[in-house]
């Protein structure tokens, strides 16, 4: 018989863990990671999540799951926020006065207030404001990669099923290769 603790993990500080790999989980405690543990760059820090969200609002009134739908798109896929760091966010802001909320045909929409406009001025005028689709190139080169490492991935899985000896020797050396050849272009920045 299964239960609960057989598809859950035990962290160390004493909660559970939902299951999956462990970089498609919220970071409790700074917000969410852009992507698998090969492209952990930068985080989403909580000042981030906020001004992502009020920078949305300003062009328009939406709920949350638009919000996470509109984050996620305008990063290109790199930033997969949940509702666990989303929702919690909408109501701080709403408890600052920086959006409100009404029930439009079931749906709890959200909009910015005039406090919440000059707090989004705010943050982009200090630079405490940016957003993780002002990345530009940045994340559209994330996108290209992913979907390159997924490629290889799946063609070393087919090489590893199908494969010979030799042929798996093969392309092991291959990828070492290019293990070596990433971390070159690393060195060169």
């Amino acid at each position: 018989m299964h239960d609960d603790r057989c598809r859950k993990r035990q962290h160390p500080h004493g909660h559970h863990e939902p299951p999956g790999p462990p970089w498609m989980r919220h970071s409790r405690s700074a917000g969410e990671w852009f992507g698998p543990p090969w492209a952990r760059g930068r985080r989403a820090r909580r000042g981030d999540v906020r001004t992502a969200l009020l920078a949305i609002l300003a062009e328009q009134p939406m709920h949350g799951y638009d919000l996470i739908r509109e984050l996620e798109q305008r990063s290109g896929g790199a930033w997969r926020p949940s509702p666990g760091s989303i929702y919690p966010t909408l109501q701080m802001l709403e408890d600052e006065d920086l959006v409100t909320a009404e029930e439009r045909e079931g749906k709890r929409i959200y909009s910015i207030t005039d406090a919440g406009r000059a707090e989004l001025e705010s943050r982009r005028e200090h630079g405490g404001g940016v957003v993780p689709w002002e990345f530009g190139e940045a994340a559209e080169g994330f996108v290209s990669l992913r979907e390159a490492v997924f490629q290889l991935g799946a063609a070393a899985m087919q090489v590893a099923r199908a494969g010979s000896a030799e042929q798996v020797t093969r392309a092991t050396d291959v990828l070492a290769e290019a293990r070596k050849k990433l971390y070159t272009i690393l060195s060169e920045a």
